[in-house]
């Protein structure tokens, strides 16, 4: 996976389709999502460049369960290249692969 614009806009858009809402804000803290008042919220520092804040929310999928096949095709087609790349990634460093949905 390439780190580019195009990427993270995907990536965005993914998180859309799962009803979670991007939002890049200052300050001091850890990168992660959260939900507030039953709103599904993720939050980036808006100072990460774009490798950052892909790594941020590729890391942040991997642990939110989901089905992707209520995604567009367009978004499970992208969802399964992720998990191709990160199943991939896993096994070079003997890790398990990761499951994103239940």
């Amino acid at each position: 996976m390439r780190y580019t614009q195009s990427t993270l806009k995907k990536l965005e858009k993914l998180f859309e389709e799962l009803h979670y809402s991007v939002r890049y804000e200052k300050g001091h803290f850890q990168s992660g999502y959260c939900i507030v008042e039953q709103r599904r919220i993720v939050v980036i520092n808006k100072f990460f460049d774009t490798e950052a804040r892909i790594h941020c929310l590729l890391d942040i999928l991997s642990n939110i369960t989901f089905d992707p096949h209520q995604l567009p095709e367009e978004m499970r087609v992208f969802h399964q290249k992720i998990q191709k790349k990160n199943s991939a990634l896993d096994a070079v460093a003997g890790e398990p692969a990761t499951k994103t949905h239940g």
